[in-house]
């Protein structure tokens, strides 16, 4: 009896993922997050397949401060809508997994309700890889889960710096969470952060926290005033919730159906994903592109040396690029 093709194989995966099987889903993901250049081709084509049947989830980045609650935000908007009928998949973007060993959505106590939750689905980022390559998965896997039937996906970023670009560039809607009493500095957050959102939201805005909370709407509010809106279709509305109660979750969603709306009624959204359908396969050339150097085992051995020398100020970066071309026989 002849083995079974790679075709079949393919195949076979896209029913499961197409039936909704979680744990085909799962399967199909590790094989996306896979480096093996034979799987890279059967994810590729598994990608292909599902195509048609992807797209129509309500795509939702949400990024914040360490401390501010996204665990819990996340666990209470996704256990909201799983009671509404919607099946909620959660991703992570973690590029400092590398140096963790693993992602901050790995201890899924965070998200309680929804790690028990039949209706949804929680997937931490690849164990180890570049920023671009760790989104370039997370961009596959929301695919997947997209065709599996997930109508929303939920991407949070849990790393540091371009994180949350990467993350603003692979969704619809990027929410921006901060804590009451953020002040003149804003948190910390970088202009750039807050020139990505589509929402700022001031989480824990309950008991005495209220009070402080809405000024720290109010200030956020006028920083937003002051620069110009990434849509012409969309203001960013700054609003105040507590996760831990639940109170003001649900204007969260409706804050992002009403952005949804107007920017498909305007064509917006279409042109948007197609950008970011064009980002993901320069990301993905990138990696591709980047792999076999990180695996040249002369260059291995070469780079420690040449990264002292740099940092020591002994060797000119444009000479030591030299060196690495040199040993790559570029």
């Amino acid at each position: 009896m002849a083995p079974p093709s790679p075709a079949s194989d393919v195949e076979r995966l896209a029913q499961g993922i197409r039936a909704g099987d979680r744990t085909v889903l799962s399967r199909a993901i590790t094989l996306i997050e896979s480096k093996r250049a034979d799987h890279r081709g059967t994810a590729a084509a598994l990608t292909q397949m599902l195509l048609g049947v992807t797209g129509k989830a309500v795509r939702v980045g949400i990024t914040g401060s360490p401390g501010v609650g996204k665990s819990t935000t996340i666990d209470a908007l996704g256990s909201m809508l799983t009671r509404q009928g919607h099946k909620v998949a959660v991703l992570a973007v973690d590029p400092s997994s590398r140096r963790t060993g693993g992602s901050i959505l790995a201890d899924k106590t965070r998200m309680a309700r929804l790690a028990t939750d039949a209706s949804a689905f929680i997937r931490p980022s690849p164990a180890s890889g570049t920023l671009g390559g760790v989104a370039a998965k997370t961009r596959e896997t929301m695919l997947l889960c997209e065709a599996a039937g997930y109508d929303v996906v939920l991407v949070e970023t849990v790393g540091v710096g371009q994180s949350e670009i990467a993350v603003a560039d692979m969704t619809d809607f990027f929410l921006v969470l901060v804590l009451p009493g953020g002040g003149d500095e804003l948190q910390g957050l970088k202009k750039g952060v807050v020139e990505l959102a589509d929402m700022i939201a001031i989480n824990k805005a309950d008991g005495d926290n209220l009070p402080r909370a809405k000024l720290t709407a109010a200030e956020y509010g006028a920083a937003l005033h002051i620069l110009t809106p990434a849509s012409a279709n969309w203001s960013p509305p700054v609003v105040t919730y507590s996760a831990l109660k639940g109170d003001g979750v649900e204007a969260l969603w409706t804050n992002i159906l009403d952005h949804r709306q107007k920017l498909t009624a305007s064509g917006e959204l279409a042109a948007r994903r197609g950008e970011q359908q064009v980002k993901w396969m320069w990301a993905m050339l990138e990696e591709r592109l980047f792999a076999p150097l990180r695996s040249d085992r002369a260059l291995k051995a070469a780079l420690p040396k040449l990264e002292a020398e740099v940092a020591a100020g002994r060797l000119a970066p444009a000479t030591a690029v030299e060196k690495i071309a040199e040993i790559l026989g570029l």
